[in-house]
């Protein structure tokens, strides 16, 4: 089991989210914006962030960027849980810190093996696995 900090400020995505994540085992802790999940991510210890990019205030990138350039945070490895699947944004997003990345709406079974890749170091199926990551964890 791991603790997952979820940032997502749509109702319908993050009771998703927390179904998916729950009924694999892991702990959820949720965040509708960007300072919310800040505070989680300094006050909780959680093993990953899934982190929406579009959010109201301070977006998901600005938030990953405070994330890794915090001690106490920097390691918790940040994924993006985003509908931007444009050409480029995933090297963007990537660029901005984050570890990994998986676009709205995402296919369940790759969402699960993604964050158990992270978490557990699982290997996912190959077009789940991060770009920035090694084929083998």
């Amino acid at each position: 089991m791991a603790i997952i900090l979820v940032v997502e400020d749509n109702p319908a995505n993050l009771k998703l989210a927390r179904f998916l994540l729950e009924s694999a085992g892991h702990e959820v802790i949720e965040a509708a914006d960007a300072a919310e999940g800040l505070a989680h991510a300094e006050s909780e210890h959680v093993d990953l962030v899934l982190m929406d990019i579009q959010l109201p205030g301070m977006d998901g990138l600005e938030a990953t960027r405070v994330l890794k350039n915090k001690e106490t945070t920097r390691a918790v490895p940040v994924i993006a849980l985003t509908a931007l699947a444009m050409k480029g944004d995933r090297e963007r997003i990537l660029a901005a810190g984050c570890d990994g990345y998986i676009a709205k709406p995402f296919n369940h079974d790759d969402f699960i093996a993604l964050v158990n890749y992270w978490v557990h170091g699982s290997f996912p199926p190959p077009d789940t696995r991060p770009a920035n990551r090694p084929m083998n964890p």
